[in-house]
């Protein structure tokens, strides 16, 4: 009973930090330093199940720009959103090649968190200053790429804040046009970290060694308290940003 209690907060804790610009993973290390560790493979599924939550609530956006593919900006979009994730995946591997990657201790973990407070109120004070544009380009597709790639690497480090502030940083300064995408080109890259760790233990021949039961109850936690998280985060910064030309919004 304990430990499923303790699966269960580990799900909480990730469903409210993933969307939010705190790491969902840096916070998950702090609470497994006294819930009990948990396997990569766990920690990866419970983000998937967060990232599960994007596709229920912009299941119409996705919808709507694979049907009809054949519209410019749909087409558009879609070609951005896959150099972004392509630029992840092949940064991802590289970096992992050559272990470029800070051991995930609670130190590091910290001043990642602190350094990253630092970070929000600068790039919020640079956008601020600057025109609002919505407009996804290439350059902004290649930073986000960058910036999961980022996170990947420092624990502690918030994918979602190092994205949408890659994205304003790279030009597109409206909050949820930079949410949006970078929500998005989360879903296919959480997704295939889970399946690149579930290999991994494949390989190693440690798939026995999984408690499926805790994943699987972990992985859907994250996904509701996520789901009730992003569904409140998105109408906020809809309604804290000035009228735009063309409205973002994840049922459009």
């Amino acid at each position: 009973m304990e430990t499923l209690l303790q699966v269960i907060l580990l799900g909480i804790i990730e469903g409210i930090t993933e969307f939010l610009p705190i790491s969902s993973t840096g916070h998950l290390l702090i609470a497994q330093h006294w819930l009990g560790r948990r396997s990569d493979l766990f920690t990866v599924a419970i983000q998937a199940g967060a990232i599960l939550a994007v596709v229920v609530i912009y299941w119409r956006r996705l919808w709507d720009m694979t049907a009809h593919f054949a519209q410019p900006e749909n087409r558009d979009y879609l070609y951005k959103l896959t150099a972004s994730f392509m630029i992840t995946v092949i940064g991802g591997l590289i970096a992992k090649q050559m272990g470029l990657e800070l051991p995930e201790t609670v130190a590091p973990v910290a001043w990642a968190l602190i350094i990253g407070g630092f970070a929000i109120f600068a790039v919020e004070a640079y956008a601020g200053r600057q025109p609002e544009r919505d407009t996804l380009t290439w350059k902004v597709a290649f930073w986000v790429g960058i910036g999961q790639i980022l996170a990947a690497v420092f624990p502690g480090t918030s994918r979602s804040a190092a994205t949408i502030f890659a994205a304003m940083l790279a030009g597109m300064t409206s909050r949820p046009a930079a949410a949006e995408f970078a929500f998005i080109v989360g879903i296919p890259t959480m997704f295939a970290a889970t399946a690149y760790e579930a290999y991994d233990l494949y390989a190693d021949g440690e798939v026995g060694e999984v408690n499926w039961t805790e994943l699987g109850i972990g992985f859907v936690v994250s996904a509701i308290v996520a789901f009730i998280a992003v569904e409140g985060l998105v109408p906020a910064m809809q309604a804290s940003r000035p009228q735009s030309r063309s409205p973002v919004s994840p049922w459009a």
